[in-house]
C-alpha cells in the first residue's frame, strides 16, 4: 500500500518517526513537511535524533494567521496528493498542518486515519480544538490513544473506524528512555542544573502568549518559585515577550528550544513541570514527574489521576502552590496502551478497509 503522511509540528515528528518506521517495512510512505515549524531547532534537529526518513517534500508554508497557514497547506497538499494518489493520508494530532492534510484528502476522497484521534478539551476558543473535531469527522480511521478518546467519539455519533490502540508518544518514551538516562548527566551538565533541583516550563498557546496581562501572571508565578525555572522559548512566547516588554524575574533562564533527546532528560530529572503543551503533560505522566498545566482544561484527563497534573490556569497562587506540592505518593496509571501502537495501527490498515 502507498500511504502519504503529513507533518508539519514538533510533536507530529516524534509520533511519525515510530509509525513510519513500521509502515516502511512493508508499505511505501511518502512523508510531507508542511513547514509549520521550520528552523532548526523546532524541525530537523528532531529527523536527526529519531532517525525520521528525510521529507520527500517541504511545502514551506512558515508561519501566518490560522486561515493562511491552513490555506496554503490545503493547496499544497492537494497538489501532492493528486500527483502521489496515496491509497490513505495519515495526520497526526491537532495543528493547522493536522486539519489541512485531512481536508485536502477528504476532498479528494482519499481515505484519512487521524492518528490521535478523539481527543477534547471541550474549549472551542483553542484552535486546536477545532481542528480535532473536524479532523475526526472527515477521518475514515480514528486511531485513538486512549480509552476516554473512544468515549469522546461515542458522544459524537463516531462509533465506525474507531481504534483504541494506545500513544506513539508512550512508545517513543519506552524505545528511548535508556539513551536518555544516559545522555541525561551531559545535558544538565550544559545547562547549569542540578537533578531534583529546578522546574522545567513552556509556554507556547496563543490563549497564553497572545494576552500580555495573561503572560505577565505566568511569569510572575514562574519568579515566585523557590528553584530555577529552565524555560525554552517558542518563538512565538519569545516574540510576544520581547513586544510587551514582560520582566523576565531572577530564577527564570531562558533557552532556545531544545531537541527531543535533550527535552527528555530535562523532564525527566526535573522537580516538576509546568506547562500549556499536551505532549508534555502526558511525558511527564510517563516519567512518574509531577505536572502543573497552565490552562483550565486538559485533552489528556487521565494524567490527572492521582495528582500527577494539575490544572492551574494563570492563577499565580495556583500555580505556586500546584508546582511545590509533594510528589504524589501513587505511581502513575497505565492509561496509555503497552507501548505497540504502532505495530497495531500498521496491523489494522492492512487488516480493515477504510469507512468512508
Amino acid at each position: 500500500m502507498k500511504f502519504l503522511s503529513v507533518v508539519g509540528a514538533r510533536p507530529q515528528f516524534v509520533k511519525a518517526a515510530v509509525l513510519s518506521r513500521a509502515l516502511r517495512q512493508r508499505h511505501t510512505e511518502v512523508l510531507v513537511h508542511t513547514g509549520q515549524h521550520y528552523d532548526d531547532l523546532m524541525s530537523e534537529v528532531f529527523f536527526r535524533e529519531l532517525a525520521l526518513p528525510a521529507p520527500d517534500m517541504n511545502l514551506g508554508i512558515g508561519s501566518g494567521t490560522h486561515g493562511e497557514q491552513t490555506g496554503r497547506a490545503i493547496e499544497g497538499l492537494e497538489t501532492v496528493m493528486l500527483k502521489q494518489q496515496p491509497d490513505c493520508v495519515i495526520v497526526y494530532g491537532d495543528t493547522n498542518s493536522t486539519l489541512a492534510g485531512a481536508l485536502a484528502a477528504a476532498k479528494l476522497n482519499i481515505p484519512v486515519a487521524h492518528v490521535e484521534a478523539g481527543l477534547r478539551s471541550y474549549d472551542r476558543s483553542m484552535p486546536e480544538e477545532i481542528n480535532r473535531v473536524v479532523t475526526d469527522h472527515v477521518s475514515s480511521y480514528l486511531f485513538c490513544p486512549t480509552a476516554n478518546a473512544v468515549a469522546c467519539l461515542k458522544k459524537e455519533g463516531i462509533e465506525k473506524g474507531v481504534y483504541e490502540v494506545g500513544d506513539l508518544m508512550y512508545d517513543s518514551v519506552l524505545a528511548t528512555l535508556q539513551r536518555v538516562d544516559a545522555y541525561a548527566p551531559e545535558v544538565l551538565q550544559r545547562f547549569g542544573l542540578k537533578a531534583g533541583e529546578y522546574f522545567l516550563a513552556t509556554i507556547h498557546r496563543a490563549s497564553n502568549t497572545d494576552d500580555p496581562n495573561v503572560l505577565r501572571e505566568l511569569f510572575m508565578a514562574l519568579g515566585r518559585l523557590k528553584a530555577p525555572v529552565f524555560l525554552p522559548l517558542h518563538p512565538r512566547t519569545r516574540e510576544a515577550l520581547h513586544t510587551e516588554g514582560v520582566p523576565i524575574p531572577l530564577n527564570v533562564h531562558l533557552s532556545e528550544p531544545t531537541g527531543y533527546l535533550d527535552m527528555l532528560a530535562l523532564e525527566h530529572n526535573a522537580r516538576a513541570v509546568l506547562t500549556d503543551s499536551g505532549g508534555l503533560q502526558r511525558e511527564a505522566y510517563f516519567l512518574s514527574v509531577a505536572c502543573v498545566t497552565l490552562r483550565e482544561e486538559t485533552e489528556w484527563p487521565e494524567t490527572l489521576a492521582g495528582g500527577w497534573n494539575v490544572l492551574a490556569g494563570c492563577d499565580q497562587a495556583r500555580i505556586v502552590e500546584a508546582a511545590e506540592r509533594p510528589r504524589p505518593s501513587e505511581p502513575p496509571r497505565s492509561a496509555f496502551g503497552d507501548g505497540r501502537a504502532a505495530t497495531k495501527i500498521v496491523e489494522i490498515l492492512e487488516r480493515d478497509p477504510p469507512y468512508r
